[in-house]
């Protein structure tokens, strides 16, 4: 079983001024110890509020490079796509925001982009932070055709083309994502999520380890670094 650390919260301002503390300290170890910091995080309804206070902090910017943990295969137009609300925070302050998806009707050519992307990063990146989804997803590494090759692909490859199945209904579109390997190469590594539903999902997720149904139980099995698992009801 992974070593997994619980933090828990009264609150979700609470749960925000943490992590977004937790995240700047990460940000400014790596700054000091390399003159760089590479972060890779989730957009969504849980993480954006944290990355809200953590664009407040006076850091030097221009030396972060920020990616999402997953991309939608849209336009950077289209109001599903992952990149656009961080480069809509963080590109004013003069941070790097790499996309990891592309307008792509290929996922596969998609995500081969998105790994040679990554490929030109500084490596391992300093942090990598996950959310969940109600169906046991972790970056976009769903059910379906694709989600073996995430799990189970050549350790050298960052990234890979999505897709799911069955589609989510809120988003019906191919993704790019981290992979397994790329996840569990992290200097840091943490996860944030909300719910008594979450917590419980994730509670049996890692308890199952590498037999888990769910993705992020086998993702998280076998880590060889520890996670801190940040919660609110």
């Amino acid at each position: 079983m992974i070593e997994a650390e619980w933090w828990d919260y009264e609150s979700a301002s609470e749960l925000a001024d943490a992590v977004a503390g937790d995240v700047g300290f990460i940000i400014e170890s790596a700054l000091d110890a390399r003159g760089d910091a590479v972060i890779a995080v989730p957009v969504d309804d849980v993480s954006m509020p944290i990355l809200e206070k953590l664009a407040k902090q006076k850091l030097k910017w221009k030396n972060v490079t920020i990616f999402p943990t997953d991309d939608r295969l849209v336009s950077v137009s289209d109001p599903l796509a992952k990149v656009t609300p961080l480069a809509k925070l963080f590109l004013p302050l003069g941070a790097r925001v790499m996309p990891l998806g592309s307008e792509n009707a290929d996922h596969k050519a998609a995500g081969k982009a998105a790994d040679a992307r990554l490929q030109d990063l500084h490596w391992p990146p300093d942090l990598i932070w996950l959310g969940i989804g109600s169906d046991g997803h972790t970056a976009a590494i769903y059910p379906g055709p694709d989600m073996d090759e995430a799990l189970n692909g050549p350790k050298e490859r960052r990234a890979l083309g999505v897709k799911p199945d069955p589609m989510p209904q809120d988003a019906p579109v191919a993704r790019a994502s981290l992979t397994r390997a790329a996840i569990a190469s992290a200097r840091s590594l943490m996860i944030v999520t909300r719910g008594d539903d979450r917590k419980s999902l994730l509670e049996q997720a890692i308890e199952d380890g590498i037999s888990s149904p769910l993705a992020v139980g086998r993702v998280l099995a076998d880590l060889e670094q520890p996670i801190d698992i940040h919660w609110c009801a």
